[in-house]
């Protein structure tokens, strides 16, 4: 792999969430994401730590991390590696398994076959936009496949699915303002505690982590509008640069100058020499 391929990603196109990148050395610092980070290695040596363990994902082997696990990443040999992955909300899953446990994969990385069909329907056809009824087959598939790899039958208990879908609701509506769980609780007529262990069940993560990634989804777009990274920290409501700084590579493995630099390539270079099939 030749140096112009390193250190870069590429977002694929329309609304749902998937990336392709390639990276050298350390590529990520410690983080979370509030999603399932579902993907597949396509070159090198995709390498991070994960639930106390060293994993690493060979070409052709899947990566499934499941919400709020802190992990980082980096290259496992000398080589750049590469990768696409694709960014499932877990209310998306919640939706197929109608209030089982969320999936969790428990080694991050898997060659089952019961997995790789669904999780190619994400990322084979990486140039073109999914189709609303493709993606939401894909994501029945997937669903189906996970809950069957980690052998998870049981329901949950009760959960308020309206409360926390309220609550969500209210959050997203009020991302530049500082919210408390009293607010919630009267938005979503629902108790506090009960509230925010309901969100956690349907979304992965808790309400006001979802706050803090939904505000970093925002500076990340008025970045990539050309909007200085101070300017966009103060639009969405962080308190000053530093703040933004640490918060964002708590939740993304890199620095919002490194984010930006590694992004900044055209379609044109993407590594072609290894598609998934």
């Amino acid at each position: 792999m030749s140096g112009r391929h390193q250190n870069r990603f590429v977002r694929a196109p329309g609304g749902f969430e998937r990336v392709e990148a390639c990276f050298s050395g350390v590529a990520f610092a410690p983080h979370r994401h509030d999603t399932y980070a579902i993907g597949v290695t396509l070159e090198g040596v995709q390498s991070f730590d994960y639930r106390g363990a060293a994993r690493h994902s060979l070409p052709g082997q899947l990566v499934i991390l499941h919400p709020d696990e802190r992990h980082d990443g980096r290259a496992g040999d000398e080589r750049a590696f590469a990768y696409r992955t694709a960014y499932v909300a877990p209310a998306l899953i919640q939706q197929v398994l109608d209030g089982r446990p969320l999936p969790f994969i428990d080694e991050g990385v898997s060659g089952d076959p019961r997995l790789r069909a669904p999780v190619m329907a994400l990322l084979s056809d990486y140039d073109r936009p999914l189709a609303e009824l493709e993606l939401q087959d894909a994501l029945y598939d997937l669903a189906t496949a996970m809950q069957a790899v980690a052998g998870q039958a049981r329901p949950l208990g009760a959960t308020n699915r309206r409360a926390a879908l309220e609550a969500r609701d209210y959050i997203e509506a009020r991302l530049d303002e500082g919210l408390s769980l009293d607010e919630l609780e009267q938005a979503a007529r629902h108790d506090r505690w009960q509230l925010s262990r309901d969100f956690r069940k349907l979304f992965g993560t808790s309400p006001y982590r979802y706050l803090i990634l939904r505000r970093l989804d925002k500076a990340r777009d008025a970045m990539l509008a050309g909007r200085g990274a101070a300017q966009a920290a103060a639009d969405c409501g962080f308190a000053d640069q530093s703040h933004f700084g640490r918060l964002f590579k708590q939740s993304f493995g890199l620095s919002p100058n490194a984010w930006l630099a590694a992004g900044a390539h055209d379609r044109s270079i993407r590594t072609p020499s290894r598609r998934p099939n």
